[in-house]
């Protein structure tokens, strides 16, 4: 797969780190430099290609709008900030998207999105993603999954030999799943490829049984139509 390389370019460390755990979780999407100082990005720029810049536009060094004027109109940008009223004048520059801190995932994959659709590569069908757990990076392919469950702040996702805890929520695992999976309850989301049978109250899986939640019947039933 054809990959877009980004850079992050923004002083707040936290604000950092959200961005490089959000561009993990894009399969199309290779971080190839970050940094709290635009000065090293403008450096950095001098020497290396990128596709793709996720822009702040409050810095104190150099201010994001001053930083597009340097670099020129060949760069894409996805402007990260919290002030929605430079939203107007970004938008003069090479701007496919606009982010208002604090970013959820949802909307960071919308933004991303726009920018696949700049570029000619061709599209691909996913077939796998990675996940942080146990300090690790994992490659998870689809066809392991059996489901994923909700567990407070994190899921478990279960596979056919092994299972991995995550911090993350069940609608942004959602989001990142093929459409052969399907949420059969609050706290769950299942592969309709491992299904065996589907009861009353619950979806039978190898080894396991999977509670329906009311509200999910009749979506779970109209997939399977």
């Amino acid at each position: 797969m054809n990959k877009i390389k980004c850079i992050i370019v923004d002083d707040e460390p936290l604000a950092i780190s959200l961005l490089e755990h959000y561009v993990e979780k894009i399969p199309f999407l290779e971080l190839v430099f970050s940094t709290e100082n635009p000065i090293l990005a403008l450096e950095y720029l001098q020497k290396n290609d990128s596709d793709l810049i996720f822009l702040d536009i409050q810095m104190p060094e150099l201010t994001g709008i001053n930083f597009m004027k340097i670099v020129g109109p060949d760069q894409k940008y996805i402007l990260t900030t919290a002030y929605s009223e430079y939203a107007l004048e970004g938008y003069e520059h090479n701007v496919i998207d606009y982010l208002l801190k604090p970013i959820s995932f949802e909307r960071f994959q919308k933004s991303v999105l726009k920018v696949q659709e700049r570029f000619s590569f061709p599209q691909e069908e996913n077939t796998h993603f990675f996940v942080k757990s146990s300090g690790q990076r994992h490659r998870i392919g689809f066809h392991e999954i059996l489901y994923v469950e909700s567990i407070k702040d994190y899921v478990n996702i279960r596979t056919i030999n092994e299972e991995f805890i995550v911090l993350d929520t069940l609608k942004s695992m959602e989001s990142q799943l093929s459409e052969r999976f399907v949420r059969i309850h609050k706290s769950f989301i299942v592969n309709l490829d491992k299904v065996k049978s589907i009861g009353a109250k619950k979806v039978i899986l190898p080894e396991y049984e999977i509670p329906i939640g009311e509200s999910y019947r009749a979506g779970l039933l109209d997939r399977l139509k």
